[in-house]
Formats: structure tokens, sequence, C-alpha cells
């Protein structure tokens, strides 16, 4: 009967233990899961009407970590000159591989009444005139531990 017993508790430790292991896990995964770093490397225009345009913001995402990551949801604004021109959503999901860096290619359309003053200067490229840029939003990412978000902001300046 003692035997019984005992084998009934461990079986129920084991059960809690199985159960409970999954919530460490993800609370842990600050610990395990490095910041994927988001680097401009180029804007292209691309006209869709007389008022409208697409530009297509080109990332590169490095993953740090030693495990693929999926980007499942990329929210972004894009301010040239300190004023707002656009936004947009990367509707598709990415696989990025462990210790690698990826490009993405992230459109946001555009009105040219929002472009203002700045469309000559990046269309042109006037000499010694750079184009303050800022690009601020939330990437979600998911890995096999479990999904979070991240914020990012990149500042600069297009020549």
């Amino acid at each position: 009967m003692i035997k019984s017993n005992k084998k009934n508790v461990g079986t129920r430790y084991g059960m809690l233990f199985l159960f409970t292991l999954p919530f460490f896990l993800v609370s842990c995964l600050g610990w395990i899961l490095e910041k994927p770093s988001f680097v401009l490397r180029e804007i292209t225009l691309s006209p869709r009407s007389l008022t409208e345009m697409t530009l297509l913001i080109g990332f590169d995402v490095q993953n740090p970590n030693r495990f693929d990551l999926t980007l499942t949801s990329f929210e972004y604004t894009v301010c040239l000159n300190n004023e707002e021109i656009g936004n947009g959503r990367l509707e598709k999901e990415l696989l990025i591989p462990s210790s690698s860096i990826t490009r993405v290619q992230a459109p946001v359309a555009a009105n040219f009444k929002n472009l203002a003053g700045n469309l000559q200067s990046i269309i042109f490229g006037i000499a010694g005139k750079d184009v303050a840029y800022k690009i601020e939003g939330k990437a979600n990412v998911k890995t096999f531990f479990g999904s979070r978000n991240f914020p990012f902001s990149k500042e600069g300046r297009l020549p």
C-alpha cells in the first residue's frame, strides 16, 4: 500500500513538472533570445499614380542567435526631415537563419503631398543636401521557445 502511494506521488510530480516546463521556458525567453538588429540599406521610389508613390525600404535583418527566427509581423513608420511620409506593414512571414543577415524589402505607401520638399532631394540627389530619415516600429519574432515583440528605431542621413 505504501509503495502504491509513493508511485502516485511521483507520477503527480512528474506530470506537474511536464505541465509547468513550457511556462518556464517562455518566461526565460528574454535570457535566451538576443534582439535582432535592423539596418537600412536602400530606399527605392516607384510611382503608383499621379498623387501616390510606393517607397521600397531595403533592410538587413541580422539574427545574432544560434537558432532560426521567424519574422511574423513587421510594422513601421518612415519620416524624412522629421516629417512622417508614410507607414507600412510586412504581411508575409520571413525566416531569418541563425547567425546570418537577411535582406527584407518593405513597402511604404506615401502621398506626394507628404513628401513635399523632400521629394526633390531624394529623386535628384541635390549636392550637399542630405535628407535625415527615421524609421521606427515593431517586429514580432517567433522561435521554437515562443514569440516576442521587439521595438526598433533607426535614424540617419541619406547622402
